[in-house]
């Protein structure tokens, strides 16, 4: 067997047919915007917290539908709105991130 100087690495795929998306459903339901997402970042541009600790509103909407805890990215949000305000499809993200929060209660 000849070395190509790299090894093949697992997959990092996600099997979608085991995650538990019920959280997410949730959220949808008492906040239908949260569908909406582009993913462009905007929000995470404008957030004072995303540069110290990596907080960002689209990592937070991605976590859900795949199924994580997002409660260790909450504790970074600091509720200001920036990124509500930047937001190109006005989604209101405060709400969302507080829809979220009370999930977790």
């Amino acid at each position: 067997m000849m070395d190509f100087g790299f090894k093949l690495s697992k997959s990092s795929t996600i099997d979608l047919t085991d995650v538990k998306t019920d959280r997410f459903e949730q959220l949808c339901k008492q906040e239908p915007g949260a569908r909406v997402c582009i993913g462009c970042g905007s929000c995470s541009a404008s957030c004072p917290a995303a540069s110290l600790s990596g907080m960002s509103m689209r990592k937070v909407l991605l976590a859900m539908q795949r199924g994580q805890d997002v409660r260790p990215m909450l504790r970074n949000c600091m509720l200001c709105g920036k990124c509500t305000m930047v937001c190109p499809r006005g989604l209101n993200t405060r709400n969302i991130i507080l829809n979220i929060c009370r999930q977790y209660d």
